[in-house]
C-alpha cells in the first residue's frame, strides 16, 4: 500500500524529550528565556477581543507580520545581539516570506529552487534537515567535506557547484560547528558561483553572531537568507520562520506554498511574532546573555583540556582526547542534563552543548568538572 518513494524517505531526528524526570534541556538549541511579556499581552487579548478569529482563516500572505519583521530588521541592522549592525538599504515586506518554523520555510525552499537533475551542494556536516529534504524531493546531493579545522571548504563547494551549475545551501553559522563565515567570505562565494543558480544561507544562528548577509541582497539577487524565531526570539515551542529575498524570488515561493498550504501561519502565531518583532531589543538582551555564558563555558571547558570550536551560535560543540562523546551524553544525563551526541562518523566524538541560563551552565559545569 505504501509509494516507493516512501524508500527514499530517512526522517530526522530531533534531540530526545525523555518524561522519565525533570532535565535541564541543553539538546536542542532552544532560547532558555521566556518570550517578551509583550507576546503573551498580545495573545491574551486578541483571543479576548477576537475569540471568532480562532474559528477563521488567517491572512494567508501573513502581511502584517511580514511588516513587522521588515521594520524589525532595519532597527536593529539583522543581527539583534548587535548594536553596530546596519543594513544599508531598506527591507520591504515584499522581501519577507513567512512559514510554519523554518524547517517548513526550507521545504519550499528545496522544492522551489533545486531539482533533480543535478545535485545540490552542502557541506558533509551541516543542518541534518538538508538530506532529509533532498530524500523527499528526490534531489541528489554533493556533500563537501569539511577542512581539518572544521570550516567550509568553500573552494571545493565552488569549484563542484561550478562543474554541475549547481545550487549550493548551507548554514551559516554552520550546525553543528558553529562556526561563521565573515560576510565578506560568502560574497566572495556567491561572486564566483553560478550567477543562474539560487545561493541559499540559512541564518538560523545568526543573531548570536556579529553580523548578517543580509547587505549582500543589494548585490545578488540569487541570495535567498533563510532566517527562524525559534532560537533568538524565543519561539520554538510555536513555530514561525522566514525567508529574506529579492521579491521576485518571494513571489515564487509564494507559488508553492499557495499550491501545497494556503494558510500556513495561524492567527495566534500571526499575532504572538508581530509583538515579538515590536520588543526586538528584549530578544537581544537576551541573545547577548547566551553569547556571555557560551564564553564562559567554553573556557571552563578548555582549563580541563577539553577541544572546543569557536562558537557564533547559541551552542558550543566540544570534545576531549580519551571520552567517548556516547559517553560524556549518558554521564550528563544521570545528573540530570540533556545534551546533544551524534553517532555521525567523523563528528562522534563531539558533543553539542545548547547554551542555557547562568544557573544552568553551572549545573552542567558541576556535572562536567571530572570528566
Amino acid at each position: 500500500m505504501l509509494a516507493k518513494r516512501l524508500e527514499n524517505l530517512h526522517p530526522y531526528v530531533p534531540g530526545e524529550q525523555p518524561k522519565d524526570r525533570v532535565y535541564i534541556k541543553l539538546n536542542a538549541n532552544e532560547n532558555p528565556y521566556p518570550p517578551s511579556r509583550k507576546v503573551t499581552e498580545a495573545v491574551t487579548e486578541a483571543v479576548a477581543s477576537h475569540p471568532e478569529k480562532i474559528g477563521l482563516y488567517p491572512d494567508p500572505d501573513a502581511n502584517e507580520l511580514r511588516s513587522a519583521i521588515a521594520q524589525m530588521l532595519n532597527e536593529s541592522g539583522g543581527v539583534l545581539s548587535n548594536s553596530s549592525a546596519s543594513i544599508p538599504f531598506k527591507i520591504t515586506p515584499d522581501m519577507i516570506f513567512c512559514g510554519n518554523g523554518s524547517d517548513e520555510v526550507l521545504s519550499f525552499v528545496f522544492y522551489t529552487f533545486f531539482d533533480s537533475d543535478r545535485p545540490i551542494v552542502l557541506p558533509e556536516h551541516t543542518y541534518s534537515f538538508y538530506p532529509v529534504y533532498c530524500g523527499y524531493y528526490d534531489i541528489p546531493m554533493d556533500r563537501v567535506p569539511l577542512k581539518s579545522d572544521w570550516h567550509l571548504d568553500t573552494e571545493k563547494m565552488l569549484a563542484d557547484a561550478n562543474a554541475n551549475d549547481s545550487c549550493t545551501i548551507f548554514a551559516n553559522p554552520n550546525a553543528p560547528t558553529g562556526i561563521a563565515l565573515s560576510r565578506d567570505e560568502v560574497a566572495q562565494m556567491i561572486r564566483r558561483a553560478p550567477k543562474a543558480k539560487a545561493f541559499i544561507v540559512d541564518e538560523a544562528y545568526c543573531d548570536f553572531a556579529e553580523e548578517s548577509c543580509i547587505p549582500l541582497l543589494a548585490e545578488f539577487k540569487n541570495l535567498v537568507i533563510v532566517r527562524t524565531f525559534s532560537k533568538s526570539l524565543s519561539f520554538a515551542g510555536q513555530r514561525l520562520g522566514f525567508i529574506i529575498a529579492n521579491p521576485e524570488l518571494i513571489k515564487a515561493v509564494f507559488t508553492v506554498k499557495n499550491s501545497f498550504n494556503h494558510f500556513p501561519v495561524d492567527f495566534l502565531t500571526q499575532t504572538a511574532g508581530i509583538a515579538s518583532c515590536k520588543d526586538w531589543a528584549y530578544y537581544g538582551e537576551n541573545a547577548g546573555k547566551v553569547k556571555a555564558e557560551r564564553e564562559s563555558m567554553t573556557a571552563f571547558l578548555r582549563e580541563r583540556g577539553w577541544f572546543v570550536i569557536d562558537s557564533s551560535t547559541n551552542f558550543i560543540f566540544a570534545k576531549k582526547d580519551g571520552l567517548e562523546g556516547e559517553k560524556v551524553y549518558q554521564t550528563v544525563k544521570k545528573a540530570g542534563i540533556l545534551i546533544r551526541h551524534f553517532s555521525t562518523p567523523g563528528i562522534e566524538q563531539f558533543v553539542r552543548i545548547s547554551i542555557g541560563t547562568k544557573e544552568q551552565m553551572d549545573a552542567l559545569k558541576e556535572a562536567m568538572k571530572d570528566l
